[in-house]
Order: C-alpha cells, then sequence, then structure tokens
C-alpha cells in the first residue's frame, strides 16, 4: 500500500480514513477538497485542477482523499490500492449536518482558507443522489482497475478494515 485513492459521499468518513491511514504507513496525504477550491468555494480552472492532481500523483507514496469523478483516471491508474466508502445516505447525511453544526463557520483543515464548513442545498442532493449517480459509475471503475479494491459498506466494515491493517 503505497498509492492510495479514497472514495465516497460527502460525509463518508474519506478525510478521517486517509488521515488513519497517513497515520499507519506515513504516506502523505492529498485532499482534492484543496486542490479544487479557492477561497470563497470558488472551483479552480478544470486545467489548473487536472495539473495540480497530476504532480499530486506523480510520486510513488500519496493518499488521494475525494471523489471528483470528472478529473479523469490517471489517479486509479496509479494507484495500488482504491478504497471506496459505500455507506448509507442517511449516515453520510447525518455525519455532514453534525459536521456543519460542530464546524459552522470554520475552514477545516482538508480545506483551503476561506472556505468555511457549511451545508447547502446542491451539496445535501448530491449526498442523496449518490448512489443512483456516482456510485454505478465508481463500482464500473472498480472492476477495470488494477489495483486492489476494497469496498467497505458500513462504518463496521471501516472499522474492521482498519483495525486488519
Amino acid at each position: 500500500m503505497q498509492r492510495v485513492a479514497v472514495l465516497g459521499a460527502g460525509g463518508a468518513g474519506k478525510t478521517e480514513l486517509a488521515r488513519v491511514l497517513s497515520r499507519r504507513t506515513g504516506l502523505p496525504v492529498v485532499h482534492l477538497d484543496r486542490l479544487f477550491w479557492r477561497e470563497g468555494w470558488t472551483p479552480a480552472p478544470p486545467e489548473e485542477f487536472r495539473s495540480a492532481l497530476d504532480d499530486a500523483i506523480a510520486g510513488e507514496r500519496w493518499i488521494v482523499d475525494g471523489n471528483f469523478l470528472s478529473a479523469g483516471d490517471a489517479r486509479f491508474e496509479r494507484a495500488d490500492t482504491v478504497v471506496f466508502l459505500d455507506l448509507p445516505r442517511l449516515t453520510c447525511l447525518v455525519r455532514v449536518l453534525r459536521r456543519a453544526v460542530r464546524d459552522r463557520g470554520r475552514s477545516r483543515p482538508d480545506l483551503p482558507e476561506g472556505c468555511r464548513e457549511g451545508v447547502d442545498w446542491p451539496f445535501l442532493k448530491w449526498i442523496w443522489r449518490f448512489p443512483r449517480d456516482d456510485r454505478p459509475r465508481i463500482l464500473d471503475r472498480l472492476e477495470q482497475i488494477p489495483a486492489e479494491a476494497v469496498h467497505l459498506r458500513s462504518p463496521a466494515d471501516v472499522r474492521r478494515y482498519v483495525a486488519s491493517l
């Protein structure tokens, strides 16, 4: 496990799992949200984001935390392990709402400065539609990549996976 991609809906626990994996392996974490978003939740230009992602995965050791399926397949092709946090949508929604209350108005370490924590309707809608819209595309990619695919479907699965490392 030297190059790891962690995927899942908002609130699935991607960032937390990436941090745990980093502590256990010493691998550096690349938060895609930090590459994609600018101050005030302004998206980076697509070519700038892809270039930053390409630079981040050029090395031999990394953990990439985030979805951004539109960024292409390079990280999946380079990864030796892809972890898909396929948690129930209600679990994800509750976690996002808790996080929004806990961190309201603050910037999290996995986000750029000026991106204050909060919840908006498009984000909640994305989480709700994730099983229909993004999940099938992720499952399809997992079948096509040479990397070890780890498909975790519950918080208990995640705990068992971490304990097994």
